[in-house]
C-alpha cells in the first residue's frame, strides 16, 4: 500500500529516537540486573502488604485523584494534597508538562548528559530540544541561562542527575531559577532523591512553595517499586490545575496507590535504603577510582564509571555479562561510550563487579 494511503504522524515523530531501557538478560537466565537502578532491598514490605490487600476488588475502578496516595504523600513531606499530581509512573507526568507547556517553535533546554526522555517528550510536542555543555558531566548553570532564547519554555534538570550521579546543590537550583524568565517553567526531576545524602542538596520543595514557575516530580521505582509505575509531582496551582485537565481519568491504578502510601509511610525502609545504598556506593568508588577507571562523584544509587577509551568499556561490559552481571552502556543513548552506569546492588553483587572489573585492571596493565 502506498505511503500516502494510510496515516501517517505528526511531522518528527519518525525522528525521535525511541528509549532504550538497559538490558535485562536473555529469559531463563540468571543475572544479576545492575542496570535500571532498581531497589537494592526489594520493596516495603508494607508496600507489598498494601499491594496484595486489594486483589479481592480489581473489578473496581480506582479514585481518579489517588487521594489516598496524596494523603500520604502530604503527611509525610508536608505538602498540601491538592498541590499534588500522581501519574502512572513520573514519565507520564514529564510528558504531560510538555504537552502542556511546549509546542511547535518552542524550545526546552536540558544538560547535554541528561535523562534521554527529556528530547522524546520534548521533540513529540514540535518543540526543539537544546542539549548544554555539561562541566565535569554536571549541569552548568551558567551555560544552561546562556542558553536560554525567547523560544525557551521548559528547563528539564533532573537532581540527581542521571546518568552521571552529580547533583546540583539548593544553592545553584535557585541561581538558575532566578536567571530565568517568569514565563519558564523549571522542572526539578528529583527521582533519586531518596538516596541523596549531601547536606547541600534540596529536593526543590522549598522552592516549588515560594515560585510560580516550579514544578518538582518524583519517583517510586527507584525505591522498590518500579513495577507497579508510580510517580508523583508538586507544583503551583495553576500547573496543577492544567495538568488535572488532561491527564488520564485513573491513571494511577488502587493496587498502586495503595502500596505507594505505604511505601511513603515506611520511613524505616526508606531509611535502611538510603543507608545501604551510601555504604556500598562509597565501598565501589574507593574499589575502582584509579588510574585505569575514574568514578564520578555520585548522589544516586548507581555510579557512572569511566575507562580509557569505548573498546576499554565495551570490554568491562561483555567480560560483566560474562559472569552474570549486567550494566548500563550509555554511549549510544547517553553520548559517553567510554563509560558505564552500574547501579548499586546487593553486597555480593557489589564484590563481584569489583573482582571482576580490579582483574581487568591486572590484565590491561
Amino acid at each position: 500500500m502506498s505511503d500516502d494511503l494510510r496515516p501517517t504522524p505528526q511531522p518528527g515523530i519518525l525522528d525521535i529516537s525511541p528509549y532504550v531501557p538497559g538490558k535485562s538478560g536473555a529469559p531463563g537466565s540468571k543475572v544479576v540486573k545492575l542496570s535500571s537502578n532498581e531497589s537494592p532491598l526489594g520493596a516495603s514490605p508494607k508496600a507489598i502488604e498494601a499491594f496484595r490487600s486489594v486483589a479481592d476488588h480489581l473489578e473496581i475502578y480506582p479514585e481518579g485523584s489517588s487521594k489516598i496516595l496524596r494523603t500520604a504523600l502530604g503527611e509525610v513531606h508536608g505538602i498540601d494534597p491538592e498541590r499534588i499530581v500522581c501519574g502512572n509512573g513520573s514519565d507520564d507526568l514529564l510528558h504531560l508538562l510538555g504537552q502542556c507547556y511546549l509546542g511547535e517553535g518552542d524550545e526546552a533546554l536540558m544538560n547535554q548528559y541528561g535523562f534521554s526522555v527529556y528530547p522524546i517528550i520534548t521533540r513529540a510536542t514540535g518543540a526543539s530540544i537544546v542539549k548544554v555543555d555539561a562541566t565535569n558531566y554536571a549541569a552548568d548553570v551558567d551555560a544552561l541561562l546562556a542558553a536560554v532564547t525567547p523560544r525557551t519554555k521548559i528547563v528539564w534538570l533532573d537532581n540527581p542527575n542521571n546518568p552521571t550521579g552529580t547533583y546540583l546543590s539548593d544553592a545553584e537550583v535557585r541561581r538558575l531559577h532566578a536567571g530565568l524568565r517568569h514565563d519558564i517553567l523549571l522542572v526539578i526531576d528529583s527521582a533519586y532523591a531518596e538516596y541523596v545524602t549531601a547536606a547541600d542538596y534540596s529536593v526543590g520543595l522549598e522552592l516549588v512553595g515560594e515560585a510560580d514557575n516550579v514544578v518538582m516530580v518524583r519517583t517510586f521505582s527507584k525505591m522498590g517499586l518500579a513495577a507497579a509505575r508510580i510517580g508523583w509531582m508538586v507544583g503551583p496551582a495553576h500547573v496543577v490545575d492544567v495538568i488535572n485537565r488532561i491527564r488520564g481519568p485513573f491513571n494511577v491504578n488502587l493496587p498502586a496507590q495503595l502500596a505507594g502510601a505505604a511505601a511513603t509511610r515506611d520511613v524505616e525502609f526508606t531509611a535502611r535504603l538510603n543507608a545501604h545504598n551510601a555504604k556500598w556506593r562509597d565501598w565501589l568508588v574507593s574499589e575502582l577510582d584509579g588510574n585505569y577507571m575514574h568514578v564520578v562523584p555520585s548522589q544516586a544509587n548507581f555510579v557512572m564509571v569511566l575507562f580509557p577509551d569505548a573498546e576499554h568499556a565495551a570490554l568491562a561490559f561483555e567480560t560483566l555479562m560474562q559472569r552474570g552481571l549486567i550494566v548500563r552502556e550509555i554511549g549510544t543513548s547517553y553520548g559517553i561510550p567510554h563509560g558505564l552506569r552500574i547501579s548499586i546492588g546487593s553486597e555480593q553483587a557489589m564484590i563481584g563487579v569489583a573482582g571482576i572489573l580490579k582483574a581487568l585492571v591486572k590484565t590491561a596493565s
